[in-house]
């Protein structure tokens, strides 16, 4: 019997998955999504009721390829995961906060920080399915859209790097002040789950925390198809 997402997510090991964000940014989890959910959000893709916005990321020079962002509501898939993972990141924000002694505390349920956005004017759904052929790519960038932004996302993997697609291997790249950057590249498997900061993390000092700006983006695809799933957990304006 399939188990539900929320199931799911109770069995990662999260206290490891916190310290890899703490330490590192990010985080790969085992599969969340079987092969089955990761076709069937892949199949969603053409249909465009399902949507409110469609970029063609050349138009806007944020690399090749498209990407599409859902509307409300949600399909279940995407809304279950949005929401119950989010219980397991919010104190992780605070904490994160706590250390770089920013007073913002988050909410311990996603309808609560739902609230919280639509206060601040931001209505429009933001999770998306993000769709890539050969030669395609996206830019370095965060995924920042109005004052009020919770520092964590997700990205669901859907397609099988090897069979799928070749190359477009997932990017991340941390400025250290005074320093060179640092980069990381991912390969994560047919339904595994990435989760990383949205902007920065908190790094310790000799003068206690600072910020370290982060930017993440996928490398050029060498042939195939690649579809991903993004769980971003603050609307838009």
């Amino acid at each position: 019997m399939r188990h539900s997402i929320a199931d799911r997510l109770t069995k990662l090991d999260w206290q490891s998955i916190h310290q890899s964000l703490w330490e590192y940014g990010h985080a790969l989890t085992s599969s969340i999504l079987d092969a089955e959910e990761c076709s069937g959000l892949v199949a969603i893709y053409g249909l465009e009721e399902k949507f409110r916005s469609h970029i063609i990321m050349s138009r806007y020079r944020f690399g090749r390829g498209d990407y599409k962002y859902f509307t409300y509501p949600l399909p279940p898939v995407v809304q279950e995961l949005r929401e119950s993972s989010y219980a397991y990141l919010a104190p992780l924000a605070n904490q994160w906060n706590e250390a770089l002694n920013v007073s913002k505390r988050f909410p311990a349920e996603h309808s609560a920080f739902l609230v919280q956005c639509r206060k601040a004017g931001q209505t429009r759904p933001t999770p998306l399915l993000l769709h890539y052929e050969e030669g395609d790519f996206n830019c370095l960038h965060q995924d920042v859209y109005g004052e009020v932004a919770f520092p964590l996302q997700i990205t669901c993997f859907l397609s099988q790097p090897g069979v799928n697609y070749e190359g477009g291997e997932f990017v991340l790249v941390e400025q250290q002040p005074r320093a060179q950057s640092k980069v990381e590249v991912i390969i994560p498997q047919l339904g595994e789950m990435l989760i990383f900061t949205t902007r920065y993390r908190p790094v310790k000092g000799s003068r206690g925390y600072y910020r370290t700006n982060i930017r993440h983006g996928v490398s050029r695809l060498k042939s195939g198809t690649r579809h991903t799933l993004g769980i971003i957990f603050h609307d838009s304006q």
